[in-house]
């Protein structure tokens, strides 16, 4: 791809960001004789997210992003995922416990990229701590950190995973929380409709697809979004659990 084009997408950035090219070369060389791709690759986590992830790494391909978040709130592990996009690294930080992520990238501009390309490179422990809140309330360093539920909703919504969350899926009917607050996630037109018909009733996979404005693909990323922000209820017994047939994924 040509550099203009990189550069255009990151125009205040992609001069301070590793290049993946030298990312990848230093992973090789920390990797010993008895290391395989994905214990480097999933590098000094806590063992239960450690295993968690190799649920997906096991089946022959890396773990996608929504799927490193996912597990980290689920085990409550700060991570930090360095990203490929393009010809450079990008380094992404999550504080389950506190609800926050940090972007070595301002977020705003995180959140404009083309959220499908990126690539998981690396899973570790993160260094970094939380800032005090004096220091967070600094303008420039304010721009690197936002509500980790914002982050989950946009790569729900926008990233490379159009299937269910394995948490989720199989035969199951699904309804939004009453006690969740919608006003939280800026919904507008058939998302808005949708999540206030999702409050109302108790609705299958299939039938949520064949609501205005909705596919299966775009029905299966509001859900996984919905649960990221626990805002979703998963029934296994009723009725409507069973209206989906044989048409679920395990991915």
């Amino acid at each position: 791809m040509p550099v203009m084009t990189f550069e255009s997408t990151l125009p205040m950035g992609a001069a301070e960001l590793v290049r993946a090219s030298a990312f990848r070369r230093m992973v090789d060389d920390e990797r010993g004789e008895d290391d395989t791709r994905i214990t480097t690759r999933l590098s000094s986590l806590d063992p239960s997210l450690h295993e968690d992830l190799l649920r997906f790494e096991r089946k022959g391909r890396q773990s996608e992003l929504l799927e490193v978040m996912a597990g980290a709130v689920r085990h409550a592990s700060a991570v930090t995922v360095q990203l490929q996009l393009h010809d450079h690294v990008v380094a992404l930080t999550v504080f389950p416990v506190h609800q926050l992520v940090h972007s070595v990238l301002p977020v705003a501009q995180f959140l404009d990229l083309q959220l499908t390309d990126l690539e998981v490179l690396r899973v570790e422990k993160t260094h970094l701590q939380v800032p005090e809140l004096a220091e967070l309330a600094q303008a420039t360093v304010q721009a690197h950190y936002a509500p980790l539920g914002k982050l989950l909703w946009e790569l729900a919504l926008r990233g490379a995973r159009d299937e269910l969350l394995p948490e989720i899926s199989g035969l199951a009917a699904y309804r939004i929380t009453p006690s969740f607050d919608l006003s939280a996630l800026e919904l507008t037109g058939s998302l808005a409709s949708a999540c206030e018909r999702l409050r109302r009733q108790t609705t299958s996979l299939r039938e949520i697809a064949e609501w205005p404005g909705f596919d299966r693909a775009r029905a299966m990323r509001m859900l996984n979004g919905l649960y990221l922000q626990a805002g979703l209820m998963i029934t296994r017994t009723h009725p409507a659990a069973t209206a989906d047939g044989g048409w679920f994924n395990s991915r």
